[in-house]
């Protein structure tokens, strides 16, 4: 078994019309026995950007630490928010910086730019960038979430209907794979607002 499957992880960022949305799983598990139900996978950076973190738990909450603590001193220097294309960079540059000895963590990036358009982006360990117009997906359940959100997606959609799709498109994914599941937490980011809903799925 890889090290990057050894917690179990699914996670989904998917873009709508001047909005996006950004999904996980919540179950932590080591290899096939569940320790935690209701573990965050997902980060609010600011009030556009989200971070979601799968991969090895403990070097996803060390990442999560580093990447709050350069976006808070990137605020006291530049005395604004960092646009998503910008944190994308940092985080690719972070992991690249580590990549003789790295974190066993694919992230998914995904936050409103310049006028509100949707930027959405996945990485592996080392920081190597994989850019989307659609949706991007991480985690052990990623094979099954690839095949349920190209059959879900269409573009423009607004925020309730883009809800529904990436909320189908996990669930339906998770039960195809042993080591993600129990749920799900989805957020939907639009320029006014953040809703954020939990899932019930199913708990075995």
């Amino acid at each position: 078994m890889s090290i990057f499957e050894y917690n179990g992880s699914a996670l989904v960022a998917m873009v709508g019309k001047n909005c996006f949305a950004i999904a996980s799983d919540r179950r932590l598990g080591v290899q096939l026995q569940t320790i935690a139900t209701d573990f965050q996978r997902i980060s609010k950076i600011h009030d556009r950007v989200f971070l979601g973190l799968s991969g090895l738990a403990t070097d996803a909450q060390t990442l999560h630490q580093r990447l709050v603590f350069r976006h808070k001193l990137y605020q006291l220097r530049e005395e604004r928010d960092m646009k998503p294309e910008t944190f994308a960079n940092h985080v690719s540059a972070l992991l690249y910086e580590k990549r003789f000895g790295p974190y066993f963590c694919q992230p998914v990036i995904a936050g409103l730019g310049d006028e509100d358009k949707p930027f959405i982006c996945t990485m592996d360990s080392i920081g190597a960038k994989e850019l989307a117009k659609d949706f991007v997906v991480a985690g052990t359940a990623s094979e099954s979430l690839y095949g349920a959100c190209e059959s879900m997606f269409k573009e423009d959609m607004e925020p309730e209907e883009l809800f529904e799709t990436v909320s189908q498109a996990l669930l339906s994914s998770v039960d195809r794979d042993c080591l993600s599941g129990w749920g799900g937490h989805v957020y939907v980011v639009t320029p006014t607002e953040v809703k954020e809903r939990i899932l019930k799925g199913r708990m075995d």
